[in-house]
């Protein structure tokens, strides 16, 4: 029978036929991708041709047709829809995919051309966008080890395939343990906890056979420790949730970490750095782990002093309610929720019937209508899951983008959000409508309602896709979101004001069962309690960045865990707060390389995203048309086809300071 991931797919937008196939169908279809791709590559290599742009560069561009498509829908499902004989299937790939990579970097005629191509770069004649495609393949190739011989060149390999299996298995470890853990609730621990919680919990526990339960999904436990009176309960959830990875059994991912930092040190010495963070921050914006320092130094000091400020007054909350002894990190969101009900007359169980999935979704339509003249209409079309949904995106009749948005949490699915492409964006031989994904972890309900920071999630990741939609390059090596990763976060980051623009919340933000609107007043409170707790949120971001860049800046620790402890002592981390996301489950900086020495990246690109949307600020209309053309034409559609200060730049007339984001967070007068 033909496997249905080689077949034409007669399907709108040629959206995969994910009902046609079955995880049997994958492993050979790699193989063939695989052999088409090496059998490409190497009538690039081996062409007796003088080499040119066309016959090289657009040649390598669609060398990997088949490995990209079959590649597109697997590790989508494997991130969303997770199963054992998926995972198995990545375990069995890693060292494949790597090797593959490495056998394209590593082969000398090939890279032979690419050099050729570079040192006549300025008599080829070549377009703006096709110079930088060079300038980055060459770069990657050189920064994946093109240049070196013999004995280096195959340990580099050894090295890379090493540490994709160890990526692998660090992702799978913490699936495993957030798909274990799970702590039923009694009809005596239900007191306190508001309906909207009651109803995720039971839905969770529906999932396993059981009554309402908590998982370590953030959308569940973070509720919970915001809400449950019973303390003993709260330290339980808590001390779970910060311990995946790290329970001394079958998943540990300790000593899976300390191999990874070990590798990535070798890594680097390898290819002449003196660090891994050395090696990992040339190409972005950064560029040194002196600037990425310089950068959350600026803004953990005040961070952490009103972090303190604040856990002196959540204290005394804690001593009144007649508990003896310090404020621990399982109390801190419970009696920060008091005090945001107290000083803001703010309750999130009062605020959460008006911030309901459905609406927020239209909301983040909306605002991408009203900025790019962008259309969403649902795609009937089958898809991997039943609660993945699919639009249709267009802009003046013609269909730009596939969007599909899968929101709710689920045992198969792996923490977090993010955003990713089954297909991306290019128009060599014509243009590709990207097919973009958006994966959440919502708490489900009937309905389900958004917490405030939920409906951030969701506006960020949407500022994502959008990049990813609205690109419009030849190119896909540079398409979408395809940037330095300390500007990758500029898009997504942005996108999240326009939930804050209080049209957006009055048209938008209405009570899922009289549709009426959010009350004036609560709105106002809502967004003046904008900056309330940021010591907190500030602490733990940075102390987990400054985590990571200590990991990579120097010699692979021997201890990851003691390392990590000396940081955060280094630095006066308050008690009561912990790193957001402590080493044996930082999926962000273990589970490949992506965010290795950059999980910075947000906070760079914060500096960058406040005075970004002060440019719409700047001219009394948060949809200004003049400004969306600009961050359309300079940010979302340009991808990576030119360095990231020019394009910010090109969009601004000028670079940011720190201050722009301390302010945005309420911290300058702590500064």
């Amino acid at each position: 029978m033909t496997n249905p991931l080689l077949a034409h797919w007669d399907t709108p937008y040629q959206v995969p036929p994910f009902a046609l196939i079955e995880d049997a169908h994958f492993a050979p279809a790699f193989e063939v991708g695989l052999a088409e791709a090496r059998a490409a590559i190497r009538a690039i290599a081996d062409n007796p041709a003088a080499p040119d742009f066309a016959n090289v560069i657009e040649a390598l561009e669609l060398a990997e047709a088949t490995l990209d498509r079959v590649s597109g829908v697997f590790y989508n499902l494997a991130g969303a829809d997770s199963s054992d004989a998926r995972e198995a299937l990545m375990r069995d790939l890693a060292p494949k995919m790597s090797a593959f990579s490495s056998e394209i970097t590593n082969d000398k005629a090939l890279f032979g051309k690419i050099e050729a191509l570079w040192e006549m770069r300025h008599r080829l004649g070549l377009g703006a966008e096709q110079a930088r495609v060079l300038e980055l393949y060459r770069q990657m190739f050189v920064r994946s080890g093109a240049q070196l011989e013999g004995a280096e060149a195959e340990r580099l390999t050894a090295v890379k395939s090493r540490l994709a299996v160890l990526g692998t298995e660090f992702s799978q470890n913490i699936l495993a343990e957030e798909r274990s853990w799970f702590m039923e609730l009694g009809p005596e621990d239900l007191d306190g906890l508001p309906e909207f919680l009651l109803d995720a919990a039971r839905a969770a526990g529906a999932e396993k056979g059981l009554g309402p339960i908590i998982t370590t999904s953030r959308s569940l436990i973070v509720p919970f420790l915001q809400f449950s009176p019973r303390r003993a309960l709260r330290q339980k959830a808590y001390e779970a949730w910060v311990a995946r990875g790290a329970n001394g059994n079958a998943h540990d991912n300790r000593g899976v970490a300390a191999e990874i930092l070990r590798l990535r040190a070798e890594r680097a010495q390898l290819l002449g750095y003196a660090s891994f963070a050395d090696f990992k921050l040339e190409p972005e914006m950064a560029k040194t782990p002196a600037a990425v320092r310089d950068l959350l130094m600026r803004v953990w000091e005040p961070a952490r002093a009103r972090a303190e400020a604040d856990a002196a007054v959540l204290a005394q909350m804690l001593a009144a309610d007649g508990i003896a002894g310090p404020l621990e990190p399982w109390d801190w969101r419970y009696y920060s929720e008091k005090r945001r009900k107290a000083e803001h007359d703010l309750d999130e169980a009062a605020l959460k019937p008006y911030l309901g999935l459905e609406a927020m979704i239209s909301a983040c339509f909306d605002c991408a209508h009203r900025l790019f003249r962008l259309n969403f209409k649902p795609l009937q079309v089958g898809l991997y899951h039943p609660d993945a949904r699919a639009w249709e995106v267009s802009r003046d009749g013609e269909t730009i983008a596939v969007f599909i948005g899968d929101y709710f949490a689920r045992g198969s699915k792996r923490s977090g959000a993010w955003c990713s492409a089954i297909r991306s964006q290019r128009n060599l031989g014509g243009r590709v409508v990207p097919i973009v994904v958006n994966i959440c972890n919502f708490a489900k309900g009937d309905p389900s309602l958004l917490s405030y920071d939920d409906a951030r999630t969701l506006f960020h990741e949407f500022g994502h896709a959008l990049h990813q939609m609205l690109s419009d390059v030849t190119y896909g090596f540079i398409s979408g979101t395809s940037v330095a990763r300390d500007f990758v976060e500029l898009p997504s980051q942005l996108y999240e004001h326009w939930l804050e623009v209080p049209e957006v919340l009055e048209t938008h933000a209405r009570h899922w069962q009289s549709g009426a609107p959010m009350p004036a007043e609560m709105l106002q409170r809502l967004l003046a309690a904008g900056t309330y707790d940021q010591g907190f949120a500030t602490v733990e971001f940075v102390a987990s960045a400054l985590v990571d860049l200590a990991f990579h800046e120097g010699p692979a620790p021997a201890d990851p865990m003691q390392k990590q402890a000396e940081v955060l002592e280094a630095l006066g981390m308050p008690r009561a707060i912990r790193m957001r996301h402590a080493t044996p489950h930082f999926a962000h900086v273990f589970s490949g390389d992506g965010y290795s020495s950059g999980y910075y990246s947000y906070m760079w690109s914060e500096v960058m995203d406040a005075d970004a949307f002060a440019a719409f600020e700047e001219t009394g209309n948060p949809f200004d048309p003049d400004t969306a053309a600009r961050l359309e034409r300079f940010i979302l559609s340009a991808g990576g086809s030119r360095p990231a200060e020019e394009l910010y730049l090109a969009f601004r007339g000028r670079m940011p300071g720190v201050e722009a984001l301390l302010k945005g967070r309420g911290l300058l007068d702590a500064a």
